[in-house]
């Protein structure tokens, strides 16, 4: 899936959408049984999974996180990204985006708003109560991921450096080169956009652009930074085996992390992730130059069952002004 900060490029045929919104299917296992959470909404007296509008400049993936915490008080990491559905409403057509997001045991405590009762249940339960036909899809594909072994996962964070000055307009050392001034907009996008999977780490180029598109996100979070030279333009031209190796020896761990590098890099990180997907998936990666659009981030989720192998993949670009 592809996130914007302009709703006009969320997706294709996004004339036809009047109403955006996002949220989540919580999901935990009890007692070896998986169980998903349920809001009921007053205003409504409906059945559904906790979810909302955007905001005004606001991501998809920022607003399933915040409507889930506004709803049920829930603090959440997003997972798989599931089946979007759309359905009438009455400014015209409604499309919503759904992750699942795995919950710890916490209660939840529906905001008394616009949710008055927040309840885990089985599938079976769930797809009894939804009021919304079309909210069966995810629930459809979450179970499908959770039967294959596939939706307990951790992401790792593919990024491309924010917009930089141009080459041209370049005279000193190229590692030397800042962010544009809608690259310096790109990184505080990144800084909300990041916050939704949490890495609690950071591998980078040690070039300036590189360095300055991370900074907002690691500054707010205190994410830990590792400069890493073989992801910088000139080290992976003289070895590009090198920047290949950093990215396998991530996917042998498991904790969220993200690598921000630069276009010419990225052939060789996504030929790398690839490796660790089947093919269906590998196909669906951005393989043709220019691969990323300046602060576009690709979103891998690794199987925490499976090591190693990615079982989906999103990518959420920003804008352009």
């Amino acid at each position: 899936m592809r996130s914007s900060e302009h709703l006009e490029d969320v997706e294709a045929g996004a004339a036809e959408i009047s109403v955006y919104a996002a949220g989540a299917l919580c999901w935990r296992v009890k007692k070896k049984k998986l169980e998903l959470l349920l809001i009921h909404r007053q205003r409504y007296d409906d059945w559904s999974w906790p979810k909302g509008k955007l905001d005004k400049g606001e991501t998809l993936a920022e607003c399933a996180v915040r409507e889930v915490y506004e709803e049920v008080g829930l603090p959440i990491t997003l997972g798989v990204p599931l089946p979007s559905i759309r359905y009438a409403v009455k400014p015209g057509l409604k499309e919503v985006h759904y992750w699942a997001a795995e919950v710890d045991d916490l209660p939840p405590l529906p905001d008394g708003k616009e949710v008055d009762t927040a309840v885990w249940c089985s599938a079976t339960k769930a797809r009894g109560l939804l009021s919304n036909p079309s909210d069966v899809e995810p629930l459809d594909a979450l179970l499908e991921a959770h039967e294959a072994g596939t939706l307990q996962t951790w992401p790792l964070l593919v990024v491309r450096h924010a917009k930089a000055k141009p080459r041209s307009a370049w005279t000193r050392a190229e590692g030397d080169r800042p962010l544009a001034a809608t690259g310096k907009r790109q990184a505080l996008y990144l800084q909300r956009l990041l916050m939704a999977w949490h890495p609690a780490k950071i591998l980078t180029s040690g070039w300036m652009r590189c360095i300055a598109t991370i900074s907002p996100y690691a500054q707010a979070t205190k994410a830990k930074v590792k400069v890493v030279p073989a992801l910088t333009e000139a080290d992976h031209k003289r070895n590009p085996a090198k920047a290949a190796a950093v990215i396998d020896k991530l996917l042998s761990k498991s904790s969220a992390v993200a690598v921000c590098t630069h276009r010419p890099v990225l052939p060789t990180v996504l030929r790398t992730l690839a490796r660790h997907m089947d093919a269906p998936l590998a196909a669906r990666l951005p393989l043709g130059d220019p691969h990323l659009a300046p602060g576009e981030v690709l979103v891998a989720h690794v199987s925490v069952g499976d090591p190693g192998r990615i079982v989906a993949v999103e990518q959420h670009r920003p804008y352009e002004d």
